[in-house]
C-alpha cells in the first residue's frame, strides 16, 4: 500500500507537468515547485524555530486563520511559515501578513519531506481538515515535533476506516492530537484505536463570526443594488450560472451580484453571453446611470471581495454543488441570510446543519431553485431562516480558544 501511495504521488506530479503548458493552474503548481527547496534554503532565516501551518487551499487557510491571528496577537515574537498545496491558495495568500514566509508544499517524497522539515526547523506543525501526507508526518515524528490536526472531520466511508487500509491508518497514528469538528469524528478515530482526539469545532466559525463587523463598504455594489432586492451568488461555476439565468428571468425586480469561482477572461465572457446586459465590476465607473439601473447582473471579476458582498444580499446562492462540492456557506450565513446550494453537499457538515435548522436549502434543478426562491420571498419564511443562519454561526464560535488553551497548556508557545 505504501508503494501505491508513492506511485500516486509520482503519477500526480507527472500528470501536472504534462498538462502544465495547457492548463494555467497546473502551470502555477509546477512552476511554484521548481527549485523550491533551494529557494527555501536561501530564504528562510537560519537558527530560528518556526510554527508551520499547512493548508490545501484558500478554504483551509480560513480554517487556520483565526489560530494564526491569535498567536500573532498574543505571541508577536513567534515566527510562522505557511505552505499551500494548491495555487488557488498560494497565489491569493502568498503575501499574508500572518506569516513570515509562504511557500508551496514540495511533493510528498521521503527526500523532500526530510529536507523541508530540516530547513524550516518547526517547533510544531498545524495541518487542517483533510491534509494527510505520509512522509511529512513521518519526518515530524522522527524529530519528535508535535503535529496537530485542526478542524479535522471524518466519515465512515473514508479510506482510513477500510479493513485493507492499514497503511493509511498508520498516517493518522503519526498525528499528535486531533481537534475535530464533530463527535462522530472522535468516535471513528477511537474505533480504529486512536484516542488522542477531542471535539473543538470548526475554526472557520471564529473567523466568519467577525465578518459582518469588518465587511468593506463597496460603493459600486451599493449603487448597482439601489433599492432592489439582491441575490448574491458566490463561487459559481457554469452549471450554477445556467440555473441562475433561468431564475432571474422569472424575477425581473431582483438584481444579482455574481462572483464566479473562476475569473479568467474566457469564463467572464461565457457569463456575459448568458447575461448580455450584465455589468463588469472592473468597468463599473464607465457605465452611466441608465445602464446601472437597467442591468440585472453585476459580475465581480476580481478575487477577495466575496466575504463582504453578502452584506448586500437578502438571499445567497453558493456554487460548486453541481461539481466536486459546494464552496463556503458560512461566509453567507454569518450575515443572517438564507443559503441555497446544489446537491453535492454531503461532505460539508455546516451545509447539513443549515438544512436541518431551516437556514439552508439544497436544490437539484431550476424548478427546485425557483420553488425555494419563491418560498424565501415570503418574509414569514425568510426571516426565521435568516435568523437561524446567523445564530448557527454565532453559537459555534470558540474552537480557536480551545486550540490556544492546548498550545499554552502544553507550553508550545512563548
Amino acid at each position: 500500500m505504501r508503494f501505491l501511495y508513492q506511485l500516486s504521488i509520482f503519477l500526480y506530479g507527472l500528470l501536472l507537468r504534462l498538462v502544465a503548458p495547457f492548463h494555467p493552474k497546473a502551470k502555477l503548481w509546477v512552476a511554484g515547485r521548481r527549485g523550491l527547496l533551494k529557494r527555501i534554503e536561501q530564504t528562510v532565516e537560519k537558527g530560528q524555530e518556526y510554527i508551520w501551518f499547512h493548508f490545501a487551499s484558500l478554504g483551509e487557510f480560513e480554517q487556520g486563520r483565526a489560530v494564526m491571528e491569535q498567536i500573532k496577537a498574543k505571541y508577536p515574537n513567534e515566527k510562522i511559515i505557511v505552505t499551500f498545496f494548491s495555487p488557488s491558495g498560494y497565489e491569493i495568500r502568498k503575501n499574508t501578513a500572518l506569516a513570515d514566509y509562504v511557500f508551496y508544499l514540495p511533493e510528498d517524497t521521503a527526500r523532500n519531506a526530510e529536507r523541508f522539515v530540516e530547513l524550516i526547523n518547526p517547533k510544531f506543525a498545524v495541518f487542517t481538515k483533510y491534509e494527510y501526507w505520509y512522509f511529512y508526518f513521518r519526518a515530524l515524528k522522527r524529530r519528535q515535533i508535535r503535529l496537530l490536526m485542526i478542524s479535522a472531520i471524518f466519515r465512515e466511508n473514508q479510506l482510513f476506516f477500510k479493513q485493507y487500509a492499514r497503511f493509511y491508518r498508520s498516517i493518522l497514528k503519526l498525528v499528535s492530537y486531533f481537534f475535530t469538528q464533530n463527535m462522530e469524528s472522535v468516535h471513528l478515530l477511537k474505533w480504529i484505536g486512536i484516542s488522542n482526539a477531542g471535539l473543538a469545532g470548526d475554526t472557520r466559525f471564529d473567523r466568519v463570526v467577525e465578518l459582518p463587523k469588518e465587511h468593506k463598504d463597496i460603493p459600486e455594489v451599493k449603487a448597482f443594488a439601489n433599492s432592489h432586492p439582491v441575490l448574491v451568488a458566490g463561487s459559481t461555476w457554469p452549471a450554477d450560472e445556467a440555473l441562475l439565468k433561468e431564475l432571474l428571468e422569472k424575477h425581473k425586480t431582483w438584481k444579482m451580484v455574481l462572483a464566479p469561482h473562476e475569473i479568467h477572461e474566457e469564463h467572464i465572457l461565457q457569463i456575459l453571453k448568458l447575461f448580455p446586459n450584465a455589468l463588469r465590476f472592473s468597468q463599473f465607473n464607465a457605465y452611466n446611470e441608465s445602464q446601472i439601473e437597467q442591468a440585472q447582473v453585476l459580475i465581480i471579476d476580481n478575487i477577495g471581495m466575496l466575504s463582504s458582498l453578502y452584506a448586500f444580499g437578502q438571499i445567497a446562492y453558493i456554487g460548486g454543488g453541481f461539481g466536486v462540492g459546494i464552496h463556503n456557506t458560512l461566509e453567507a450565513a454569518t450575515y443572517g441570510i438564507p443559503v441555497v446550494f446544489g446537491p453535492k453537499y454531503e461532505k460539508f457538515q455546516e451545509a447539513k446543519d443549515l438544512i436541518e435548522i431551516g437556514a439552508g436549502f439544497s436544490i437539484s434543478d431550476a424548478e427546485e431553485l425557483n420553488q425555494v426562491f419563491n418560498a424565501m420571498l415570503v418574509e414569514a419564511k425568510r426571516i426565521p431562516a435568516a435568523t437561524a443562519a446567523k445564530n448557527y454561526v454565532q453559537q459555534r464560535a470558540g474552537a480557536t480558544q480551545i486550540i490556544m488553551k492546548y498550545l499554552e497548556t502544553e507550553k508550545l508557545l512563548g
